[in-house]
């Protein structure tokens, strides 16, 4: 992930300034175990962070692929890895381009479709 390119220095350069605090302690500074305690913690923060927003693309994921099939479009694997490689401007791309309309229900799978279109993309009936 490029975003997080930076998140490993940043999370070395504060363990290491952690680690600095720790070794010249002065006699009426914090006590070391606050500098753990806060090294500790930012790692907690960092680590909830990665796995939400790994969570949330794989939800866009998901959600695009649905969409996609849903609409009738027959590459929604595509637009699955547009999304993941490019983020938010593949979405606003996906979301530009694809067939506009109301879903509705299926009377034969259940499964939502476009109101417009002749058959249904899941199970092929009217």
């Amino acid at each position: 992930m490029r975003p997080f390119r930076w998140l490993g220095g940043a999370l070395a350069l504060f363990c290491l300034c952690s680690a600095n605090m720790l070794a010249e302690t002065p006699e009426e500074g914090p006590p070391p175990e606050a500098a753990c305690a806060a090294c500790g913690g930012f790692v907690v923060v960092v680590v909830l962070a990665v796995v939400a927003t790994i969570a949330l693309n794989i939800a866009l994921l998901v959600w695009v692929a649905r969409d996609a099939k849903s609409r009738g479009m027959d590459s929604a694997v595509i637009w699955m890895i547009l999304v993941m490689a490019t983020g938010i401007i593949g979405l606003l791309i996906y979301l530009f381009s694809r067939p506009q309309g109301n879903l509705v229900q299926c009377a034969h799978c259940q499964n939502k479709r476009l109101q417009a279109s002749a058959k249904c993309p899941h199970c092929g009936n009217a």
